[in-house]
């Protein structure tokens, strides 16, 4: 038993009937590798198997009477992994958009509280054979790097069954769910705490902004993005609880590619991309905004001593996204700028300070907060428009149960005042980007997705030809010092040689 962090308790608390606080993933499996098929009996011997190593699937929440502080994990004594663990079909023809219906529709679902915060369906009759499998783990539960840390404790680098029989397995005790009474002392105990901790994050921050103000006034902070400067978009107000999902995948190496041309990160590239496809559907619906849209990307801010940490060890930045740029290389360039920007402003203000003021906020503050934003989400200028993600995944091939991982698709959660969130991860030699959109107020989430190729081709397009321009300035600087003249042969590569019979066509 043990007490959420305030980050873990802040997203329980800004749950709402429409704000489902819950992350997804979506794998496609090959099959054919397990013997005796991927079912969801295969699964539940996989997880019983693998549980004493994820703890969170085993416990629930218990709430403190009065809401006197955060809840407590519990391990559940009326756990039923036959609960957690299920089985569907997608209707015909299985293929990726009927895939992304079902995951829409399992998405606007919240979670029980009553009981451990996941759930696992294995999804039958996709198209080539394969099986899907649909994850669904509440965001109090698991960041982003925890949920690939829970990843790799279903899944092996060879194909390998689940061996362990239910007798076989460590016995395993859960916790006694303890009185009113007990959680009333312990919270007062807790609480006589918070004026010092409260005391540590208002230096903190002082100390940030301080440093944020020293660097304001040099000029250093022009370029970066920052909440309430964001364009209203149809998706930046009140959200319905329904979901609707899309996916789109993209290649690593052309992702890198563009990375070593232009010498900026696999993040920028990441973000260039996402703004190139939104420019693409914003203009197809003739609402393309005169300025730059503002997402909000989370960070990982696990350190040495917090590796492992299962629940929320995150804090969040935000991003220029510059999709009224017409130039793709203009887009990438302003991209890593706001992202340098960003990243001096995160290093200001501490990635733990989040987390310090979450640990004192209480529950009905949250609570409180978020009714009063979305009583006025309408009306006042939106603090962001959007959430991307940039989750690395496994670079080597996994299975689970025996089958091969095809690809896998990852799916944060939308809040009220912006409705889509863009969740990317790289998995083997592709990069998977998840669209999870408030169903009424992100029409056509499907013209995004399929914009996003297009916009990592125009990239590409862009770091060949830069690196082709390089190529002639260098052949042309070495010609020009050499001094060569016509008749002189030069020794070239076959590449270079090409190269020069385009630049100096009368050369011979």
């Amino acid at each position: 038993m043990e007490r959420l962090s305030g980050l873990d308790a802040a997203f329980l608390a800004l749950e709402t009937p429409a704000d489902h606080m819950h992350v997804m993933a979506v794998a496609v499996l090959d099959p054919r590798t397990s013997p005796g098929g991927f079912t969801a009996a295969t699964v539940k011997r996989l997880v019983e198997e693998r549980l004493p190593n994820i703890p969170a699937f085993r416990r629930r929440i218990v709430e403190v009477p009065f809401n006197l502080h955060h809840p407590l994990w519990v391990e559940d004594p009326d756990f039923d992994l036959d609960y957690h663990v299920r089985q569907m079909a997608v209707i015909a023809p299985g293929g990726t958009r009927e895939l992304a219906a079902l995951v829409g529709d399992i998405a606007s679902w919240p979670l029980d509280r009553t009981r451990p915060l996941w759930q696992l369906w294995v999804v039958e009759g996709l198209e080539d054979g394969n099986v899907g499998l649909i994850a669904k783990v509440h965001h109090s539960a698991i960041d982003g790097a925890a949920g690939v840390d829970v990843l790799a404790q279903l899944v092996d680098l060879e194909p390998t069954q689940p061996r362990a029989e239910p007798d076989e397995l460590e016995p395993w005790r859960p916790d006694r769910v303890p009185s009113d009474i007990e959680m009333i002392v312990g919270s007062m105990v807790s609480i006589a705490k918070r004026p010092v901790q409260m005391a540590r994050a208002g230096l903190h921050l002082t100390r940030g902004l301080v440093r944020l103000g020293q660097r304001a006034r040099e000029g250093s902070m022009s370029g970066g993005a920052a909440p309430f400067t964001a364009p209203r978009l149809t998706w930046n107000g009140s959200i319905t609880p329904h979901r609707r999902v899309a996916f789109a995948t993209i290649s690593l190496a052309d992702v890198k590619e563009v990375k070593d041309a232009f010498g900026v990160t696999v993040n920028d590239v990441v973000l260039a991309m996402v703004a190139g496809a939104l420019r693409r559907y914003l203009e197809a619906r003739d609402e393309l905004p005169d300025r730059p849209l503002v997402a909000v990307v989370p960070t990982n801010e696990r350190t040495e001593s917090t590796q492992g940490v299962v629940g929320n060890v995150v804090s969040a930045m935000f991003a220029s996204l510059p999709s009224e740029q017409a130039d793709p290389v203009a887009r990438l360039a302003a991209v890593a700028e706001s992202m340098s920007v960003a990243k001096r402003t995160h290093r200001d203000i501490g990635g733990t300070l989040l987390g310090e003021w979450a640990e004192v906020a209480t529950a009905p503050i949250l609570q409180n907060g978020i009714q009063l934003y979305r009583r006025f989400a309408d009306r006042v200028r939106p603090i962001h428009n959007l959430v991307i993600s940039n989750v690395p995944g496994p670079p080597v091939p996994v299975y689970m149960a025996g089958a091969q991982v095809v690809s896998l698709v990852p799916m944060g959660p939308i809040f009220d005042g912006a409705g889509l969130n863009v969740t990317v991860l790289s998995y083997l030699d592709r990069v998977d980007v998840g669209f999870m959109a408030c169903r009424e107020t992100v029409p056509g989430v499907w013209g995004m997705a399929t914009a996003v190729p297009d916009a990592m081709a125009e990239l590409v397009a862009a770091a060949r030809a830069a690196t082709s321009g390089e190529r002639h300035a260098e052949i042309d600087e070495e010609l020009s010092e050499a001094s060569l003249p016509v008749a002189v042969e030069v020794d070239l590569t076959d590449g270079a040689a090409d190269l020069v019979a385009d630049a100096y066509p009368d050369a011979g």
